[in-house]
């Protein structure tokens, strides 16, 4: 019985020299199918285990499996550098020209309201700003008391706020849908030591929706925390962003006094405009006959009492803040007239109103490019 055993170890000399030699992939795959395949010699090597005795099986089984093994492992590096050698030649045989324009754009569309956002990171980043995120799904605290909003506060009211359930409150406070992006202005003061300068773009929710409105929008926030901050800060920082915003050196800003809890004093920024084939341009003598003024920012100096609740001493570090909606920018600068039309899907206003892939906004060559 002995000397029917086969010699495993010629077997394997012969095997790995059979790959070695394999001159392509299909010459490599006939010696796989020779060794390994269905009725390869391995194969029925393996088959013969289950006549053998317990014994025999004990000292023959591993030897037969280890053979197994090292031929598959030999034929699968084979094959590896066979395939890089086919790779090798294809690139060295093939060319591509990058300074040719694409066979065929991109057929999707980057929403105005996503370019509107990389135009505002773009130029506040080069005014020093960093961007900023927070959850969407907010508690009270970071939502309205830590921003000075009263109890008795209406934005409170359910008609105006996304609540969530009793059983989905955290610490005892309600949950909510945050109605503006200003709560990323206490996380970042109470996680981050001064000086701080963010913009927070993202999401807000609030029970509204008509054709200026709608329960989902888009807000972005800018605060500054430093030392002797005043409002000339504030000032300047609005003319310059509006200015490269709306890409226009005639803009015109007016500061009206008003009212937030949050910021004290505060203002209302207004923003010339004159008419032009009978639509509002933003830019221009507002004073003149066809001119007059839009409302499009809230601003004022961050409330002492919201520098305390973040565990700043109001008497070391004063900032400001701001904030206006995204999708209104969008419209104002790219002449849309309906806001619902931001949120209905239809492929045929986003191909009218978007932009393409290419379109990146720069400084240097034009934020609305």
């Amino acid at each position: 019985m002995d000397q029917q055993k086969p010699d495993l170890e010629q077997l394997n000399t012969d095997l790995q020299a059979a790959i070695d030699v394999a001159a392509g992939l299909d010459a490599l795959d006939a010696v796989r199918v020779h060794a390994l395949g269905k009725n390869g010699v391995v194969t029925g090597l393996l088959k013969t285990l289950g006549k053998m005795s317990p014994e025999e099986r004990q000292v023959e089984g591993p030897k037969i499996n280890g053979l197994r093994a090292e031929i598959a492992a030999a034929i699968e590096s084979r094959k590896s550098a066979l395939e890089a050698d086919l790779l090798a030649a294809r690139l060295s045989s093939e060319t591509l020209d990058l300074s040719l324009p694409p066979k065929e754009m991109p057929k999707g569309s980057i929403h105005p309201v996503s370019q509107v956002m990389d135009e505002l990171a773009e130029i506040f980043a080069d005014l020093g700003f960093a961007v900023a995120t927070g959850p969407e799904i907010e508690d009270d605290w970071h939502n309205f008391t830590a921003l000075n909003i009263p109890e008795t506060h209406p934005a409170r009211a359910m008609h105006d706020t996304f609540y969530f359930g009793e059983e989905q409150q955290r610490d005892g406070q309600p949950m909510m849908l945050r109605t503006h992006t200003s709560p990323v202005q206490i996380r970042t003061m109470t996680s981050e030591k001064p000086p701080i300068r963010i913009i927070a773009p993202g999401r807000t929710y609030r029970s509204d929706s008509d054709a200026t409105h709608t329960p989902m929008f888009h807000q972005v926030e800018g605060l500054v925390i430093d030392r002797d901050i005043h409002m000339g800060h504030l000032k300047w920082t609005l003319e310059t962003f509006v200015k490269a915003f709306f890409e226009r050196d005639d803009i015109v800003l007016r500061f009206r006094p008003s009212y937030f809890p949050f910021t004290e004093p505060s203002a209302e920024v207004d923003v010339g405009y004159s008419l032009k084939d009978g639509k509002r341009i933003i830019g221009g003598d507002p004073t003149k006959e066809d001119g007059g003024w839009m409302e499009i920012l809230g601003s004022g100096m961050v409330n002492r009492r919201v520098i305390e609740a973040c565990d700043l001493d109001p008497d070391e570090w004063q900032g400001f803040a701001f904030g206006c909606g995204i999708d209104r920018l969008a419209m104002l600068k790219y002449g849309m007239d309906d806001l619902r039309a931001f949120f209905d899907g239809d492929l045929r206003w986003i191909r009218h109103y978007g932009f393409s892939v290419l379109d990146v906004p720069t400084l240097s060559a034009g934020v609305g490019a």
